[in-house]
């Protein structure tokens, strides 16, 4: 919606009158509620929603939430996450190390309930933006703030406006894309197919971004360009999945910083937020005894690791198990989506095509592309050597970033010790793979199926896919026996399962402009 223009069409848009202040207003998705739409503190911003919405519930007892400024996570309690940092001594020493912000913000206190991984992340992170590379500092903010926006992301957004003008970025560019240099519009393009359509990049449009004459980019600046947008598009989805609150800003009179409210109502926010989706109102979720799922789930592993000891399936069955999980994923969180996002001017002023979203990329009767053969091109044999030789030591690091999320492992589940989990984090990790249509032919996606109850693929399909669209029920419909720990270990998963697809697409299509 057009602030101080016509209202939009469809379900979420809210009908305008000539108020100057009418576009303001729109329909939650969700719970179908007004909610007023602008820039608020916010302490304020909740106060001013709850009152909208809270006495059209009356009869309904839906208890809200902490409001957002209570601790790093929306999702997770305050006091398991400053348990875990005011323990780990570690975790000070690495922000102090390689934090570009200097502070301890939420999102890193969120991810450092796994310490290990959390190294292997600043350390890459801070090279990309801070170390010695192909781009100007200010030009891997603004990059940055452009992946960010295709999931209007706010809470990185603000983060790298930031860091943006603290390494000698130009303000006029903060007005929104028609400020910038040419050379950074260019990217807009590889920016949207990146983030949800990675198939569908060519080596053309590699060829258009190197030979476009003034304004070309380098192999080594591009390549850069292309791991900070795939980076910052996966933070989006962890910054989202993990519920991270808003930052504290000391520099104003309340403490909290403004911020872009964006498609948030309470019903996010409550313990029953009244999403009308199918899929998670089904027989997995609310009805089975969260602990008895539990141990369904360990002997479903069990009984999958004692049939792969007896025999495996042969190829064909494989690659028809894998064609039957594709087209099955399609059927995740279909009917919940059908109302366009409509993105705030602060957001929006950083995204060109913003109604560019993920597309199911193998849909009945559209486009269908063939399915990329991870063996035909990997990260390891193929991504890692071409990211590392135009873009020196990158490589490097994210490998290692990948190798870690991937065998980290505490052998717990739940309230279980001495637990391989193996199994469980490869069929999370190839699931995402499976979305965008990567193909492992040495993995038996029945596993998939077995091991990732329905309420977890919605979870995992709106984390990856749509992030901004996760709520906090939807954290909280899978795994109810779990600790918060280990459902932000599977948000880093997912994450770098993300990244590394997206890299995927891009640097293959890198590859076959060279050859």
């Amino acid at each position: 919606m057009n602030r101080g223009g016509s209202s939009g069409s469809g379900p979420a848009a809210a009908t305008t009158t000539s108020s100057p202040a009418a576009s303001e207003y729109r329909v939650c998705s969700n719970c179908r509620k007004v909610l007023r739409q602008q820039v608020l503190h916010e302490g304020i911003w909740l106060r001013t929603v709850q009152s909208i919405w809270k006495p059209m519930n009356q009869d309904k007892r839906i208890q809200v939430s902490q409001p957002l400024t209570r601790g790093p996570s929306a999702f997770i309690p305050e006091k398991e996450v400053m348990q875990a940092n005011g323990l780990d001594e570690r975790t000070h020493l690495l922000v102090e190390e390689y934090s570009t912000s200097g502070r301890l913000d939420n999102m890193t206190q969120v991810m450092s309930l796994h310490t290990q991984y959390l190294e292997s992340f600043l350390r890459s992170q801070f090279y990309m933006l801070r170390m010695d590379g192909p781009l100007p500092l200010p030009y891997r903010h603004y990059i940055a703030i452009m992946a960010a926006a295709r999931h209007q992301c706010s809470y990185l957004i603000n983060m790298h406006v930031d860091e943006f003008l603290k390494t000698g970025g130009i303000a006029e560019w903060l007005n929104g894309l028609e400020y910038i240099p040419q050379r950074l519009k260019n990217l807009n393009e590889i920016n949207k197919l990146i983030a949800h359509r990675p198939w569908l990049i060519t080596k053309e449009h590699i060829q258009k971004l190197v030979k476009t004459g003034e304004n070309n980019w380098s192999l080594p600046e591009l390549v850069h360009a292309v791991v900070l947008l795939a980076h910052y598009h996966a933070l989006a989805s962890f910054v989202f999945g993990s519920g991270i609150n808003p930052e504290r800003d000391p520099d104003t009179s309340n403490g909290y910083r403004l911020i872009a409210v964006n498609n948030f109502c309470v019903c996010d926010l409550a313990n029953d937020n009244n999403i009308e989706n199918a899929s998670l109102t089904s027989s997995n979720f609310g009805i089975s005894d969260s602990l008895s799922e539990l141990e369904a789930l360990m002997e479903r592993m069990k009984r999958l690791q004692e049939e792969k000891e007896d025999e495996e399936a042969s190829q064909e069955e494989m690659a028809t198990r894998f064609e039957k999980e594709k087209k099955e994923s399609l059927l995740v969180v279909t009917g919940a989506f059908d109302d366009e996002i409509v993105s705030t001017s602060d957001v929006s002023r950083y995204t060109e095509d913003p109604g560019f979203g993920y597309k199911d990329f193998a849909r009945r009767g559209e486009e269908h592309l063939p399915t990329f053969r991870a063996q035909d091109y990997t990260w390891e044999n193929h991504g890692f050597s071409l990211v590392n030789r135009l873009y020196s030591d990158i490589g490097h690091l994210l490998d290692e970033k990948f190798r870690m999320v991937y065998n980290l492992t505490y052998n717990t589940m739940a309230t279980h010790e001495d637990v391989d989990t193996t199994m469980l984090r490869r069929a999370l990790f190839n699931y995402v793979h499976c979305m965008f249509g990567i193909r492992y032919d040495d993995y038996d996606y029945g596993e998939v199926n077995q091991l990732l109850e329905r309420s977890l693929k919605v979870y995992i399909k709106t984390v990856t896919c749509y992030p901004e669209r996760t709520t906090k029920r939807m954290y909280d419909s899978y795994w109810r026996q779990f600790k918060h720990s280990e459902k932000v270990h599977v948000n880093l998963l997912l994450m770098e399962a993300r990244m590394q697809a997206e890299l995927l697409y891009a640097l293959r299509a890198i590859t076959r402009h060279l050859t």
